[in-house]
């Protein structure tokens, strides 16, 4: 038989509200972490008193009852798996599971029987309901009737908030058995009742959430924070954890107490307590306890005079109170050497703390998130600047958390703790051995971290020969490929044709777009071969000759499938890795007969680039003149324009026109005409460019 069962998606009935979880039973006991809190509850093997196996709404449920009288109620079992209970049980714990199923009858009187904390309601031997009296808030009594109230459930739609029974009178003189009810009810129900003197008083303590200054008195079982407003009473039993955190600026300290149930005021509902404590602020602490009771009840961790730094004194009287360790940050540290780093959460400012298994944010609103319930985490890039960047965090239940306007320094810190902490990174994927290794009830210590930072850089160096590499062997073309006067020059040719027929406009003009034409054509003269270049790039012919392989290349093909085969399963960067180990380690004479292939290579290399360039300069004399004749063809349309706007122009001219604009046409006509007359002796001549036909028209109008 197996030492341990494992159940999942099981649900613990807890103040009227289904927790779901995991439930492992081993030899020394059961344990239940819940999914949403990750508290854990611990059942040790001999403090178990009955098992029960019944059928209830979520299929079969499993009742544990122990020596002390603590109910546990496990939901979530399907009906074959009770067999294999009965077995573990009978086998590692000695206790026979009992089956027993609740009453249908519907009926609604019966018998009340009082065990540990839980009344349960019976007809005959079946139960008709239970309820844990830990789920009372209050008990009052009548005439013949006890009226029991409920804590609220916020996790539920409907609650359950009161319920009334009618307790008929005995014939037994002196006992009243409805205060006999009401009493057996007190005794264990979740009702806060301040009697006697505090243990202690700590007044007028700085609180964030909530808001306010508050008295905070310490009574045995809870807490009680007296404000001007509203006070809180907190039960011991509602800690969940406690946290004592540095301020960045090193002269204060949050102390937070996380609390499940939280307290409430009105639709309010505050899950962490957190207290903001000056480090110069020293206390004289007195218990209201004489040193035997001190001694007997905190057992050393206590005295009954203390005295020390206020922060020191509230966190080491609530840690002996509650009996939870306090959490305090690790070995983080951010940039400036604070343990924790500046960041935005919502709409506030905040600080992040990276703890050892997990993070907290304080204060407003205070959010703790533990390793194993988170999915992944993300870099993101800063929406507003590139000076800061977010971290975001999405939990396996699918909620987001995005902490923004963080400061780029902290980033290598960041990234670096997040790795030793073996969380998935959603930027880079999951890699391989980086699968987290918590356990489903308890933080896993192990460390994965020097491994994959190993991977990392291997891919960092393979990535840098690769570039290495490619930056050696593209030679003239990775000259070609940057230029940065393109732009430069297309915007300089535009400007000389512009400023040349812009000079007719005015002499003061003219003067100064002389100048400056002929400084940018020289510019443009001696960018004319550069320019060229990217456009040979652009249509690179997949005809022209390859460029040959390196002797180490030549012998990287020749050589991958041995080395594939010697090594089965090797990856890609092993595979580089190990064949330059085998290059390096080859011998003089074996490395020159790659060099004479490779030289071989070369010569052939050579010789086709030859015969390729002769084929390139015909095929480029050819397109030369295609284009010329295509030039000419479009100079006689324009001139065929030209004289028909001249004849228009003479036969009807425009009423008001000035002289000067006349003579401009007049002259911008003859010298079109002109121009076709030398462009038919010339073949040259008459492939002139737009732009030197504007000049001679500006010269002819001076």
């Amino acid at each position: 038989m197996a030492d341990t069962l494992e159940f999942n998606e099981i649900y613990q009935e807890v103040k009227g509200s289904m927790n779901d979880g995991r439930l492992r039973l081993s030899r020394q006991g059961v344990i239940f972490k819940n999914s949403k809190t990750g508290k854990v509850d611990n059942i040790q093997a001999s403090e178990l008193a009955e098992g029960v196996w019944r059928r209830v709404a979520l299929g079969h449920g499993l009742k544990l009852l122990t020596k002390n009288g603590h109910v546990y109620k496990y939901d979530g079992f399907r009906e074959s798996e009770f067999d294999k209970l009965s077995d573990f049980f009978k086998a590692h714990y000695c206790l026979e599971l009992a089956e027993k199923d609740l009453c249908v009858k519907g009926w609604n009187w019966g018998t009340v029987r009082f065990g540990g904390q839980l009344l349960s309601f019976d007809i005959g031997e079946q139960p008709v309901f239970e309820i844990p009296l830990s789920n009372v808030s209050q008990c009052t009594t009548g005439k013949n009737e006890v009226t029991l109230e409920f804590h609220q459930n916020d996790d539920a739609e409907v609650s359950l908030m009161e319920v009334r029974f009618y307790v008929p009178p005995t014939q037994e003189d002196g006992v009243d058995p409805v205060e006999a009810f009401a009493q057996n009810v007190l005794s264990k129900a979740d009702v806060i009742q301040a009697t006697g003197d505090a243990i202690c008083i700590f007044r007028e303590l700085q609180c964030l959430t909530p808001r306010g200054r508050y008295d905070i008195r310490i009574y045995p079982t809870f807490l009680h924070l007296h404000g001007k407003t509203f006070d809180y009473k907190i039960p011991y039993t509602t800690v969940l954890r406690l946290f004592l955190l540095p301020h960045k600026d090193q002269r204060q300290m949050f102390f937070v107490i996380s609390l499940d149930p939280p307290i409430k005021q009105g639709q309010t509902r505050y899950h962490f307590l957190i207290l903001l404590f000056s480090k110069d602020e020293d206390i004289s602490l007195t218990l209201n306890m004489n040193e035997e009771e001190v001694e007997k009840r905190f057992e050393g961790r206590l005295t009954k005079n203390m005295s020390g730094s206020l922060y020191e004194m509230v966190s080491r009287v609530m840690k002996a109170l509650v009996n939870r360790k306090i959490t305090v940050p690790g070995n983080f540290q951010g940039h400036s050497g604070a343990q924790c780093i500046t960041c935005s959460y919502k709409a506030s400012s905040g600080l992040l703390y990276p703890l050892e298994r997990g993070f907290i944010y304080v204060h407003k609103p205070p959010v703790h998130i533990r390793f194993d319930e988170i999915s992944f985490v993300n870099f993101a890039r800063g929406t507003t600047t590139t000076r800061s960047f977010d971290f975001e965090i999405e939990t396996k239940q699918g909620t987001q958390y995005t902490f923004s306007s963080i400061e780029r320094e902290e980033y290598g810190k960041l990234f670096d703790f997040v790795n030793a902490k073996k969380l998935n990174i959603k930027n880079r994927g999951l890699k391989e051995g980086m699968k987290q290794s918590y356990d489903e009830y308890a933080d896993s210590d192990e460390d994965q971290h020097d491994a994959y930072l190993e991977r990392m850089k291997e891919e960092g160096k393979i990535r840098e020969e690769n570039a290495n590499d490619s930056s050696d062997g593209s030679g003239e073309e990775t000259d070609e490929s940057f230029n940065p006067g393109e732009e430069d020059d297309d915007v300089a040719e535009e400007f000389d044709s512009n400023a040349s027929a812009s000079s007719s406009s005015g002499d003061g003009d003219s003067d100064r777009d002389d100048k400056k034409p002929a400084k940018k054509a020289k510019i443009v003269k001696d960018r004319k071969p550069r320019k060229k270049q990217p456009e040979s790039k652009k249509g690179k012919d997949p005809n022209a000759p390859k460029r040959p392989m390196s002797a180490y290349m030549l012998w990287l093909n020749a050589s991958r499938e041995k080395i594939k085969s010697d090594h089965p399963g090797i990856s890609i960067t092993d595979l580089s890795k190990k064949a330059g180990e085998l290059w390096k380690a080859m011998s003089k004479e074996k490395k020159e007969e790659w060099d004479r292939k490779a030289e071989d290579a070369r010569r052939d290399y050579e010789k086709a680039m030859k015969e390729y360039s002769k084929a390139d300069s015909h095929r480029g004399e050819r397109s030369k003149k295609k284009k010329k004749k295509q030039e000419k063809q479009v100079k006689g349309k324009g001139d065929k324009k030209g004289a028909a706007s001249k004849s228009s122009s003479s036969k009807s001219p425009a009423k008001g026109m000035s002289d000067s604009f006349k003579s401009k046409e007049f002259v911008s006509s003859d010298e079109s005409s002109s121009a076709e007359s030398k462009k038919e002796d010339s073949e040259d001549e008459g492939a002139a460019s737009p732009p030197a036909s504007s000049e001679d028209s500006a010269s002819g109008s001076d």
